[in-house]
């Protein structure tokens, strides 16, 4: 099992965050949202993450930096459960969302939920039903 985060699963093109956030969907898990959209057929990566935490919450850049490290350690850890699950290539956007400091370990947790949850809302769209009828 490969755990490594490399500079291609990085979500940095302005373009597709736009996208993002202009057509994307969105699944929750307190405090953890992740915005996510299908890519291009010609996607070389299954997945494209980035991660964001907001300066509403977290003032200083040293408590941002913080809460980005641990949620692309989480991602890191468990992005098996997203690459053994999915067909179609996609870029997300993993966000933390409260003022509450969670430990790493709720932030894990968590983190598994959503990932969880975020395949059932993907599995059961229109298009998957589509290609099991075929």
């Amino acid at each position: 099992m490969n755990f490594k985060y490399p500079k291609n699963e990085k979500l940095k093109s302005k373009t597709t965050i736009g996208l993002l956030f202009s057509e994307g969907k969105s699944v929750s898990k307190y405090p953890l949202r992740l915005v996510y959209r299908q890519a291009e057929e010609n996607s070389e990566e299954k997945i494209k993450i980035g991660v964001s935490v907001s300066k509403k919450y977290f003032k200083k850049a040293v408590d941002r930096n913080y809460f980005k490290r641990v949620l692309r350690e989480t991602y890191r850890l468990n992005k098996h459960l997203l690459l053994d699950s999915i067909e179609q290539p996609y870029n997300l956007m993993f966000f933390y969302q409260t003022k509450d400091r969670l430990s790493y370990e709720e932030i894990n947790t968590k983190t598994i939920q959503l990932f969880e949850k975020f395949l059932l809302q993907v599995n059961k769209s229109p298009e998957s039903e589509i290609k099991q009828e075929e």
